[in-house]
This record gives C-alpha cells, sequence and structure tokens, in this order.
C-alpha cells in the first residue's frame, strides 16, 4: 500500500501538538518528530488533500508532501518514546526503559499508537489534577481511555472499581487488564480526556452516569474550546473547581 508523508517545518512544540491531535482525528497513522520539523503518515486511499489544507490554513502552517513505502508505524513511536514524569507523583515510560524509583507509581505502557502515554499535554494535565483526588474506594469510568494509563493511574491511586472504555483496538488491548466492564453502576469520578466535539456529543450521559458530589476531569480540549465547554457544563449543572493550561491545551476539573 502507498502511503504519503506530510512535512511541517520550523514549528513550535505546541503547534506540533496542536497537528498531532487534528491529524490523528483526520486518519493519520503514524507521527514521527524531528527538531522543530514534524512528519505525518497516511495511506494514499485515506489521504485527503481539502481536509490537509483546511488544518494547514486553520494553524499557518505550510507543508510538503512526498510519496512512500509502507512504514513500519510502531517502530517509529518506540523510537520517538522517552520515560515521562509527573512531579513526584508518576513515571511512564516503556518496557525497554530503565526503571525509575523516585515517583510514587511507576506505570509501564508499551507504546503503540493509541494515544495517552503522557507525552501530549492534555494526558499531562490529567495525571496533575488526579494527583489530588482521593481515589480510595472510589469507582471510576475512563471515557476514551487510550493507552489506559489513567485507569492504570487510578487502579493504583486507590479505586475500588474502574469501567475504561474506547473504541480503538490497540487500547482496549492495553487497557484490558485495568477495566473492570460493569455499565451498571454510577462513578464517584469521570476521566474524559478526548476531544471537544466527543465531550460535548456525550455530555448528558456522563452526567447521568456521575454520582451526586461526583468529579469529572475534562482535557483533550484546546483553550478556544473551553467557553463552549463551559456554556454546556453548565446546563449539566457542574461546578469548575480548577483549570491547568499547558500550551494551547486546557484540564478542567468539576464537581456536582
Amino acid at each position: 500500500m502507498d502511503y504519503i508523508k506530510i512535512t511541517f517545518a520550523d514549528l513550535q512544540p505546541e503547534q506540533k501538538e496542536i497537528l498531532i491531535a487534528q491529524l490523528a482525528d483526520a486518519g493519520y497513522e503514524g507521527f514521527e518528530e524531528k527538531d522543530n520539523n514534524l512528519d505525518a503518515f497516511i495511506s494514499n486511499k485515506n489521504f485527503d488533500t481539502t481536509l490537509l489544507n483546511e488544518i494547514s490554513f486553520k494553524y499557518q502552517t505550510p507543508y510538503s508532501l512526498q510519496k512512500i513505502a509502507e512504514t513500519n508505524w510502531n517502530q517509529i513511536w518506540e523510537s520517538n518514546f522517552e520515560p515521562v514524569v509527573v512531579d513526584n507523583y508518576v513515571a511512564v515510560r516503556a518496557d525497554f526503559h530503565k526503571p525509575i524509583t523516585n515517583t510514587r507509581f511507576e506505570i509501564i505502557i508499551t507504546p503503540k499508537m493509541s494515544f495517552g502515554t503522557g507525552h501530549h499535554a492534555t494526558t499531562y494535565m490529567m495525571i496533575e489534577l488526579m494527583k489530588n483526588i482521593d481515589f480510595t474506594e472510589k469507582s471510576v469510568l475512563d471515557f476514551g481511555t487510550g493507552t489506559g494509563i489513567l485507569a492504570i493511574l487510578a487502579e493504583k491511586s486507590g479505586a475500588k472499581k474502574i469501567y475504561a472504555i474506547d473504541n480503538d483496538e490497540w487500547s482496549i488491548a492495553n487497557a484490558e487488564r485495568a477495566s473492570d466492564a460493569s455499565s451498571k453502576i454510577k462513578f464517584d469520578i469521570i476521566l474524559a480526556n478526548i476531544n471537544k466535539n466527543v465531550i460535548l456529543e456525550n455530555l448528558e450521559m456522563l452526567a447521568k452516569l456521575l454520582k451526586p458530589k461526583g468529579v469529572i476531569l475534562l482535557s483533550g480540549l484546546l483553550q478556544t474550546d473551553k467557553e463552549e465547554i463551559m456554556e454546556a457544563v453548565t446546563k449539566s449543572h457542574f461546578i469548575l473547581e480548577k483549570e491547568l493550561k499547558k500550551n494551547n491545551w486546557i484540564g478542567l476539573q468539576f464537581h456536582t
């Protein structure tokens, strides 16, 4: 199968993060970062010139295009995967990294293509918010679990029941052990690190699943998404408790 490599040059770190998030949603299968450049890969049959031009124009990031042979995306992903440490709370690493012992928790993730290894600003902020939440004996829903890192961290932090869901086959495989699939319960804590559209589409359902005095964490959101999100959560009677910002992204903590 023929593939296309799109190269964006002279990017700021926050531009890389935004492009990766936008292009992943558009079906791009692999990314490689080199200094200030970003290479994005997509099969020729899934390539949409119009959509790429819209993204490029929106974020003012010109690109070049090259046809290439099929690439081992997981090999590229693993070569760019470095350990992530969030304060003294948790370290996230792959099994080929040396153990990290100076944090409260250590999570080992096989770095497949699934979203959520701690590298992205939104996952990092979710972990920062989780640090100050009491998970002891709590029930948790990780909605859009990605690699399962947040569900695993909730379990390590003392959660009693965890329901981790996603629609990506790698995500399901990674998160399988962290999940306690029981859809009949309501949850003390809901974690949703996805994107604005998915959050808005499912917010009413998530509100029904949250217990009174429950906590919900939202990320996968750009700072420009905040106004629309705040308008929606007000209808669900959520109260904003804490907000984090990292590059152009935000993480929000609400309670009922």
